[in-house]
Parts: C-alpha cells; sequence; structure tokens
C-alpha cells in the first residue's frame, strides 16, 4: 500500500533546525519520569513490565490520541522513521506536522554506581513544525532490585513556521498543552503496562 503522500514528501524534509542552536538558552527543557511495574532484580524478564513497555514507546501508543496522533510506514524501520503527526487542540483545531527518528539504543548503563538496561529513541521536527527540537523517551529496568521505570525528555522552542493561526494557537496554548501531553504519556504508559501485565497474568492463570 502507498504511503499517504503527506506522509511520503517528510522523506524529502530536513530538520527545521540548526543542530548547533540548541541549547538551555530560551529552549524549553522538560525531563519527566514514570514509575512502572517492577521485575525481579536483574536483565529484563520476557514478557515482563521492561519488555511490555519499550513495545509501548517503539509503537508510540504512549501519546494520548486525544492530543497526538501518529502515522509512519509500517515496513519502516524505528531508526530513520518519518513520523507525521497530527496535533489536536480540544477537538477543534487540527495541525499535521512532521518529525523524524534520528537515534535509537538498546544498551546496558551505568548512574550511580547502578547498573541498567536502557531502550529508547529520540526523535527531532521537520521543516513546517509548529515547534522545533528534539524529544526522546526510554524505558529503564535498574538491574540492582528490578525497578522500571519510563522517562521523557525534550528540549524545544516555538519555530514561527506555519500558517499565521498555528502560529496564534500555540502563542497562547502551545506550552500547556505541551505539559499535558508530557504528563499523559507517563500516565498512559503507566496505565497501559499494567493493564497488559494483569491481561497476560490473567491469561497464564487460565
Amino acid at each position: 500500500m502507498r504511503p499517504e503522500p503527506a506522509l511520503a514528501r517528510l522523506h524529502a524534509k530536513p530538520l527545521n533546525f540548526d543542530e548547533r542552536s540548541v541549547s538551555h538558552h530560551r529552549w524549553h527543557v522538560d525531563e519527566l519520569s514514570q514509575a512502572l511495574p517492577s521485575e525481579p532484580p536483574g536483565e529484563p524478564v520476557r514478557g515482563g513490565a521492561w519488555h511490555v513497555a519499550c513495545r509501548l514507546v517503539e509503537d508510540y501508543r504512549i501519546a494520548d490520541p486525544a492530543i497526538v496522533r501518529a502515522s509512519w510506514e509500517p515496513e519502516a524501520p524505528l531508526e530513520g522513521r518519518d513520523m507525521l503527526l497530527e496535533l489536536r487542540l480540544y477537538r477543534v483545531l487540527r495541525v499535521r506536522a512532521g518529525v523524524r527518528v534520528t537515534r535509537t539504543w538498546d544498551e546496558p548503563r551505568r548512574q550511580d554506581g547502578r547498573r541498567a538496561r536502557v531502550f529508547g529513541f529520540e526523535y527531532a521536527t521537520l521543516d513546517g513544525h509548529i515547534e522545533m527540537g528534539r524529544m526522546d523517551y526510554e524505558v529503564w529496568k535498574w538491574t540492582d532490585d528490578g525497578a522500571v521505570e519510563f522517562r521523557l525528555h525534550a528540549v524545544s522552542r516555538a519555530s514561527g513556521q506555519g500558517p499565521p493561526w498555528t502560529r496564534l494557537g500555540f502563542r497562547l496554548f502551545g506550552r500547556r498543552e505541551q505539559l499535558r501531553f508530557y504528563a499523559r504519556c507517563c500516565e498512559r504508559i503507566a496505565r497501559l503496562t499494567a493493564r497488559e501485565l494483569s491481561r497476560s497474568a490473567g491469561a497464564s492463570v487460565r
């Protein structure tokens, strides 16, 4: 099946910001974390919270569809994936914008003397997006005590691109909606991870 024309056009679009311009000066820097159901200590358990949450992140099910909906070519690998986002404001205003997954990772890490397994990806805004910057989503599993958590990090600012009405709407409501989106991502991944684990547990009992 051929991709939607608007999605196909993203492939030729560059990022809408200079990598060297990203800093903490006049940019919004946001970091959130959300505890998820834990696992036994050690490496991630097959079918456990870490693996479930990783799949939710990769499938972008963390995004509240009332705020953001996304489409992409199903066969596209995660790294390099172009995503067409539909940004929704109170079910009245809808703006389409493109992002590209620029980096992915699934690796061991050490932080403050503790070991963890970390999966995640980062995407960046494309030309025409009402924002500019980067956002990454990660799932951490701490091997010492089995704690699992979701982390979100974003560096962004208004791009000044798009029709006048979208720029006005973003100036009036953009920051508030941005923070609401972040909070909903944390709420959704916690709820969906717990729900899938509960279903799996119920199925194994039967």
